[in-house]
């Protein structure tokens, strides 16, 4: 993932939650980034929440407040009693007008298809917002998972380099 601030927003909607059939991705609050920075906990969250990767976006956030405004960072949270349980985000894309998708769902968690499900609802309201063209991913080789995650999610494998592939879709659903 890229370290800077989101030139391209991901959508006017990005400030109010997204709801799917199982999730709630609730755009990342002031209080839950200096919990997570801070070590804190804040009630409601999954006991195994944050992960390292939930913490890097809060870092992430600290330096970067600027970031919260666009609402790209969004908190993944279970519908069925509301416990967060993963990180949805946006940073700058490959070129003008791309986004770049990471994500991450606690160990306790995984295997319930949330991280495919977060991935489909915000790649489907970013491809919307005025400005955004497409949307990337990388994902390591080593965790067919994710690999998984981005094709079920609708992107197409562009490339590897024998370590990483890199995924993308474009506002006509093609990939990029």
């Amino acid at each position: 993932m890229s370290s800077s601030s989101s030139s391209a927003s991901p959508s006017a909607r990005a400030t109010t939650d997204l709801t799917t059939d199982r999730l709630v991705l609730r755009v990342w609050t002031p209080a839950a980034v200096a919990a997570v920075h801070g070590e804190e906990r804040l009630p409601g969250w999954a006991d195994d929440f944050p992960a390292e990767g939930d913490r890097v976006v809060a870092g992430f956030l600290t330096g970067h407040p600027e970031a919260l405004a666009g609402g790209g960072h969004r908190l993944i949270a279970e519908r069925a009693g509301g416990a967060v349980v993963g990180s949805i985000g946006f940073f700058d894309g490959p070129e003008p007008g791309t986004l770049e998708v990471g994500y991450g769902v606690v160990a306790s968690r995984r295997g319930l298809g949330y991280a495919t499900e977060a991935a489909r609802a915000v790649v489907a309201d970013a491809l919307c917002a005025p400005g955004v063209h497409g949307v990337y991913a990388h994902a390591d080789l080593v965790n067919p998972a994710s690999l998984r995650v981005l094709e079920k999610a609708g992107l197409t494998r562009l490339s590897d380099d024998g370590t990483t592939a890199r995924f993308g879709v474009t506002a006509g659903g093609s990939a990029g």
